[in-house]
């Protein structure tokens, strides 16, 4: 295992993956990712995971509902494992042996040799809860002894399970799964919601309805709720302009350029903004990483994790919008610590006063950082 640097792209690139036309029920709807090459050397599945806090280290824990986790487990023989979990595996190797692997306290633990087990989505969630955690590493006399000494800790998040969401289990229900799919992406009320990605149509298959479980920004509850129906748009073809095969298949080619242009229109928000990258883990060719999607009030926010190839083509993906409040939250924090976490520079920089900076801090629940004398008359 080795580790990468860290970094910044312009956005997360679907390579490898092909867009079909969308499929819609009621206000939910999802566009298939086909990959027209796969490979067999990369596999995920899923294992039952019994747990609610996660150590993440420095005496600090993560709490949440974790419903499962994902195994990648490669071989050095090229053969693929059928024990739980999924497989990274190089050529030229012996027959390896199925085994069990055991249950450890991390995010991203390697459990043996050869075997990994990642908490999907949590792992994107505890780096987005981990940003600037430390709190002000500067003594300024606006800050609360309790900043100085705790930083940011408890540091919490809402957000409402898959199952809560209007129409979902039943689009999913209701979904058709083409032959050569490995992911999807999930719109409600055609807002990008989450974008899931496998290395391979059977592993997509036997995950499919884990989307129920994952979890999701109070604001795509409110869209459901609030957006029952959707308008139907559909991939037609002129049957007047088509004489012969060739002619077919050029407009099937159109079709499908339609719908990648269409796809990049919708997801542009995650496809399309600055990205930053950070290494958790690295086997072989693979490499695991998780991502903060660029922080901007004005835009919607994404976080995520994903596996990549060193050719660059996309293995795996999973990714969380972010409610407003949560991109507001995050990116003053993000603001104070390119400031030095001094008021009156971030104050200065954001057009604003300390007295309305200290007023946004309440408002996102960042009261406890500033001393309460400074919070009266607020």
């Amino acid at each position: 295992m080795t580790r990468a640097r860290d970094t910044t792209t312009p956005g997360i690139a679907l390579a490898g993956l092909r867009p079909a036309p969308a499929q819609q029920w009621g206000g939910v709807r999802m566009i298939p990712l086909i990959r027209e090459h796969v490979r067999h050397d990369l596999r995920i599945t899923r294992r039952k995971l019994d747990a609610h806090v996660v150590t993440v280290g420095d005496g600090t824990a993560y709490c949440s509902f974790m419903p499962h986790a994902f195994v990648l487990d490669w071989s050095d023989d090229g053969h693929p494992l059928a024990a739980t979990g999924g497989q990274l595996h190089g050529p030229g190797s012996q027959t390896a042996k199925p085994r069990q692997t055991a249950l450890v306290h991390r995010m991203a633990k390697r459990e043996d040799r050869n075997a990994l087990r990642f908490v999907p989505l949590h792992l994107a969630m505890e780096g987005f809860l981990a940003l600037h955690f430390g709190g002000p590493d500067v003594a300024w006399t606006e800050y609360s002894r309790e900043a100085m000494s705790r930083g940011l800790s408890p540091r919490s998040e809402r957000s409402v399970a898959g199952l809560w969401i209007d129409g979902l289990a039943e689009a999913l229900r209701v979904f058709e799964i083409h032959e050569q799919q490995v992911g999807v992406l999930v719109f409600v009320a055609d807002a990008l919601a989450s974008a899931f990605v496998l290395p391979r149509p059977e592993d997509y298959r036997e995950l499919h309805r884990s989307l129920l479980s994952d979890f999701y920004g109070e604001l795509l509850y409110q869209y459901g709720l609030l957006h029952p129906e959707l308008a139907r748009i559909d991939l037609e073809l002129d049957a007047t302009q088509i004489r012969d095969l060739a002619e077919l298949r050029a407009a099937v080619a159109t079709g499908r350029r339609e719908w990648h242009e269409h796809t990049l229109l919708f997801s542009h928000g995650l496809l399309a903004r600055t990205t930053h990258w950070q290494s958790v883990y690295r086997a072989g060719p693979f490499h695991l990483r998780r991502f903060i999607g660029e922080l901007n009030p004005e835009h919607e926010g994404h976080i995520g994790e994903a596996i990549h190839r060193d050719d660059g083509s996309l293995e795996y993906l999973k990714t969380y919008r972010l409610s407003a409040a949560q991109v507001r939250r995050a990116y003053l924090l993000q603001q104070l610590a390119n400031h030095d976490w001094h008021l009156g520079a971030c104050a200065e920089a954001l057009g604003d006063t300390v007295k309305g900076l200290m007023l946004r801090l309440k408002n996102a629940g960042f009261a406890y950082l500033l001393k309460p004398h400074l919070l009266r008359g607020l």
